[in-house]
């Protein structure tokens, strides 16, 4: 499988939890940590899929978006999960998981700009 097939497939994944997170968010109180979790998944898997398309057509380095692109889903990912975990459980994923999956997210946006930026394509 591709690595476009791979990150398209798992931003399909990411809206189809982040939907249902926030159906779970509006019928169960007290989970406004569950709202965010799914915030988070809708807004990262169009980025997702917006910057793979950009990759293949020439407009990202190849290499790098592949990196960032990662990123920005495992972040998304681990953020969200745990977000989720302390909205449903009242307990972390585990110690420090948000901030770890945050700093993916930002590492992943930083490496989308830089892939951007240094891009051969006009």
């Amino acid at each position: 499988m591709t690595a476009a097939k791979i990150h398209l497939t798992l931003a399909a994944l990411m809206g189809l939890a982040g939907v249902a997170l926030l159906a779970a968010a509006a019928h169960v109180t007290g989970t406004q940590n569950v709202g965010t979790a799914g915030q988070i998944l809708l807004f990262h898997a169009p980025a997702v899929i917006g910057a793979t398309a950009a990759r293949k057509a020439g407009f990202l380095i190849d290499f790098v978006a592949r990196l960032a692109l990662s990123a920005l889903i495992l972040g998304a990912a681990l953020f969200a999960a745990d977000l989720t975990r302390r909205g449903f459980f009242n307990e972390a994923l585990f110690p420090r998981a948000a901030p770890i999956g945050g700093w993916f997210m930002l590492g992943g946006w930083l490496g989308l700009a830089v892939a951007a930026a240094l891009a051969p394509r006009n």
